[in-house]
């Protein structure tokens, strides 16, 4: 297994989540399921996030799986009509710091 380094993502610094690329759930974010999705809560931050979509939930959690964002909706048979929303999502959890770009899939 490839030890993975992150780039310092300040939270809010507009980095664009490119579908195209790898994209990771931040180690320091633990996730608790809950029926309507599941909590996010940052460590570092202290950020708590709340995903409403069980779909939302599955992705997160299966990005550091893929090679790209793309991918992981592929695996998951999200539909492509509907991801420009999970992109948006995805947009807002990066701007938080809950998800970083990947270097293990570069």
């Amino acid at each position: 297994m490839a030890t993975t380094t992150h780039p310092a993502v300040d939270p809010g610094s507009g980095l664009g989540l490119d579908p195209g690329t790898a994209w990771i759930l931040n180690p320091r974010v633990a996730v608790r399921p809950e029926p309507f999705g599941a909590l996010l809560y940052h460590f570092g931050t202290r950020r708590l996030s709340f995903l409403k979509d069980t779909r939302l939930v599955d992705l997160v959690t299966a990005l550091a799986d893929f090679p790209s964002v793309d991918a992981t909706f592929t695996a998951l048979e999200i539909e492509e009509k509907a991801r420009p929303g999970y992109v948006s999502a995805l947009q807002r959890l990066a701007d938080t710091d809950m998800l970083l770009p990947s270097t293990d899939h570069a």
